[in-house]
């Protein structure tokens, strides 16, 4: 099994917290002793294991320990000389009193353990997120900032006046990139869309969001006009002609 899988998957952990099945156990074990990187990163987790559960032990209650003790000392002192079974008996009551303490621990220990395991999870989760996002931005960028890429300023005419978006096309790449920012919010139920206008046909390109910056859109070729128009929500398979808001001749 490789090490990024044992890693990824968290089996060291599971292994760990005896959460394994007898196979993945043989595995893991033969993965930790083989690969030194593993071996080391086990041993750290260990110890951080063991460092949590000393700080997280969990002491009896002292009321608990003086019941047991009041509850016992009698028998014991009075049959003490000759009843070895009722020693036992105490000394076996005291060793069931500590385990259920010690099980406590470790199921306390085991649950703040895979609380963090799962908040670490979260966290590579969202930077992947982050990271994505960085690199869908970086290219939009790019195109925004290219030399053959051509800035269009699209205005609002009667029916919005206050609406300003800016297209950015680059024909050699064939792309399309909006800068819907300036576009009035609309309610839940209406969505901006833009259209190609090719040979007096609308074609679509897709959907705006006000709320987002940079939006990429379908590039049409042969596009004469683009054309922005107020639809309903998820977008239309056609213009709303007596919603047209703007448009701007390429």
């Amino acid at each position: 099994m490789e090490r990024k899988k044992i890693l990824d998957e968290g089996l060291l952990e599971k292994y760990l917290l005896d959460e394994l099945n007898d196979s993945d156990r043989t595995i893991v074990e033969r993965a930790i002793i083989s690969d030194e990187v593993l071996k080391k990163q086990f041993s750290e987790l260990e110890a951080d294991f063991e460092k949590m559960a000393l700080e997280n032990a969990i002491v009896p209650p002292t009321h608990v320990k003086n019941s047991i003790k009041e509850q016992l000392e009698p028998a014991i002192v009075k049959r003490l000389s000759n009843t070895p079974l009722l020693v036992a008996a105490s000394i076996g009551a005291l060793f069931f009193f500590s385990s259920i303490w010690m099980y406590t621990q470790w199921q306390n220990t085991k649950n703040e353990f895979e609380s963090l395991q799962s908040q670490t999870t979260d966290l590579k989760e969202r930077l992947n997120i982050l990271e994505e996002n960085y690199v869908l931005t970086n290219t939009r960028l790019k195109t925004i900032d290219g030399k053959n890429t051509v800035p269009l300023l699209l205005k609002g005419n009667e029916l919005s006046p206050n609406s300003r978006a800016i297209a950015y096309v680059n024909h050699k790449k064939k792309m399309v990139v909006v800068n819907s920012e300036g576009l009035p919010k609309l309610p839940k139920d209406k969505t901006y869309q833009m259209w190609s206008d090719v040979d007096g046909e609308m074609i679509d390109m897709g959907v705006l969001k006000s709320s987002e910056e940079l939006i990429t859109l379908k590039y049409i070729d042969k596009a004469e006009s683009l054309n922005i128009t107020i639809e309903p929500t998820g977008g239309n398979d056609h213009p709303t002609v007596e919603n047209l808001i703007s448009y701007v001749i390429l």
